[in-house]
């Protein structure tokens, strides 16, 4: 009824003038539909933080697998045989060098000894026999009493018996080396391993198992092993750190390691790469290497096992949030603010990370400005105001 109304009223107005009431309406609903659009538009606009990305120097950590030795690692095995008569050490304790380890009966080399004393004392008197010998016969010779014939036979018997006072001295100090022998001393300072025997047993050279094993581990050895491909890294920055020293810069911390312990505490003591195998493993495509760490309170034994960490350095890298990616089908890609404030996606290609940061390799220039928080919210070609 009111649109009848309405339409008939219509005929009765002049056409111009519905014309421009016409016109008016049709303008009205487009600045509604324009301010509508505009407002659709600012809802696009969203508040992040933003960061300028620049080069800078980062540190990454690479861990390997180490086993742990001492500096020397000496085996006590006896160098006669016998039964073992005394133990003056326990297992774990800490010995000097010369002190007493282990005691085999020395009963049977002191006899050897005293034989081999009393063998050279014949030899002396067979010695000084000959010389008198030779001290008789040489007047007679001299007077023509007697062929000289004689008097080199008796000078002969002399260097005979010379001879076999030497060998018997020689004898007599091979007996006494036994018997000291019999009297086992440590070579190093260090801790005692495990004693396998037990006073009664005999022992001899010929033995499997050593009757100790003596660890000095006031410097202890880290072995561990690293790819071909950390290893050239590894040896073109050491290269770099002897140039820098040559030139009396600062020697970057890149020989320098740390020990990660069993409990995951890092050791206190800082190590130096000091050794590098002279060939790369053909099976595993590995070399090893060795560190030397100081170990002043005793706390690492030979037998133990850590990672080693190695940090290295990268000059000239962007670094930015591990909060700025995100990843689609295996790649990752942040959004980068445009002079617009429109924010457009680019892939980059990470080289490491670094704490809670990640390393850029490609896909970002010095002076880009990426969104740093809230990425997987966004989309393509949205509009980002940077947070103040």
């Amino acid at each position: 009824m009111f649109i009848d109304t309405i339409f008939n009223y219509l005929k009765k107005v002049p056409y111009t003038l519905g014309l421009a009431i016409s016109i008016t309406g049709l303008v009205s609903c487009t600045s509604g539909n324009s301010k509508n659009a505009d407002n659709s538009e600012g809802l696009k606009a969203i508040e992040l933080p933003v960061t300028t990305v620049n080069k800078t120097v980062a540190f990454t950590e690479k861990t390997y697998l180490g086993s742990v030795e001492g500096t020397n690692n000496v085996e006590i095995r006896p160098q006669v045989g016998g039964k073992l008569k005394a133990i003056f050490v326990d297992e774990g304790e800490y010995v000097e060098k010369g002190q007493k380890l282990f005691q085999i009966d020395p009963l049977t080399y002191n006899e050897a000894l005293n034989n081999e004393i009393a063998n050279r004392e014949v030899r002396k008197a067979e010695l000084e026999k000959a010389a008198l010998e030779i001290e008789r016969l040489t007047p007679l010779v001299e007077n023509e009493v007697i062929s000289d014939v004689r008097l080199r036979a008796a000078e002969s018997n002399y260097e005979v018996a010379k001879s076999a006072l030497a060998q018997s001295n020689a004898a007599v100090n091979s007996a006494k080396i036994n018997r000291d022998f019999t009297l086992i001393k440590a070579p190093v300072d260090g801790y005692i391993g495990r004693i396998p025997k037990r006073i009664g047993n005999i022992v001899s050279m010929s033995d499997s198992e050593p009757m100790t094993v003596l660890s000095d581990i006031k410097n202890v050895r880290v072995y561990f092993s690293m790819s071909e491909t950390d290893f050239l890294y590894f040896n073109e920055r050491s290269h770099r750190d002897s140039l820098a020293i040559e030139e009396g810069e600062t020697k970057d911390m890149l020989t320098e390691v740390s020990l990660i312990l069993a409990d995951g505490k890092e050791f206190e003591e800082k190590g130096i790469i000091d050794a590098v195998d002279g060939h790369v493993n053909r099976n595993t495509g590995a070399i090893s290497l060795r560190a030397t760490f100081p170990n002043p309170k005793g706390m690492l034994r030979s037998g133990n096992s850590g990672k080693i960490k190695l940090e290295e350095r990268h000059q000239n890298v962007i670094v930015i949030p591990q909060t700025a990616i995100y990843e689609i089908m295996d790649k990752t890609f942040v959004y980068v603010l445009q002079e617009d404030n429109i924010i457009k996606r680019h892939p980059v290609m990470l080289a490491g990370k670094s704490g809670k940061n990640y390393l850029v390799k490609e896909g970002l220039e010095a002076g880009d400005k990426i969104v740093t928080s809230g990425v997987e919210s966004l989309n393509e070609g949205m509009m980002v105001i940077p947070q103040k």
